[in-house]
């Protein structure tokens, strides 16, 4: 008889339903999306035990990463309407400030607004 056990990393995203910010890094308006990473034990590919639990926030801007406190992590995932304070996040990872903004392209002919690095206009053909 023979067991097939694995330990592997997860993540899951929580619902977070706040109010648009603006962010401290980029100076655009952002959105916080909220996850969980844990690691796992499973037995024949069923999760049998979580650990190591962390929290992060990403907001949608400009990519940065921060890590949330344990507690207002569980209250997260507990569903607890929770307001992140600037106080609460620590950075781990820096989004593209620079690369978040990009000056938007108007097209003289059809007036097509866009942020993408075309040649030509998307909608009408002219060159930009």
């Amino acid at each position: 008889m023979f067991f097939i056990m694995g330990i592997n990393q997860g993540m899951k995203e929580l619902s977070y339903n706040a109010a648009l910010f603006i962010c401290d890094r980029c100076g655009r308006y952002g959105r916080y999306q909220v996850c969980m990473t844990y690691t796992y034990l499973s037995l024949f590919f069923i999760p049998i035990f979580k650990w190591g639990k962390r929290y992060y926030a990403k907001t949608s801007c400009c990519g940065t990463v921060y890590e949330l406190p344990q507690e207002t992590g569980r209250r997260l995932a507990r569903g607890e309407d929770v307001t992140l304070t600037p106080e609460m996040l620590t950075m781990v990872s820096a989004g593209s400030a620079a690369a978040a903004w990009r000056p938007a392209k108007r097209c003289a002919n059809c007036g097509y607004e866009t942020t993408e690095d075309f040649e030509y206009c998307p909608k009408c053909g002219q060159r930009f």
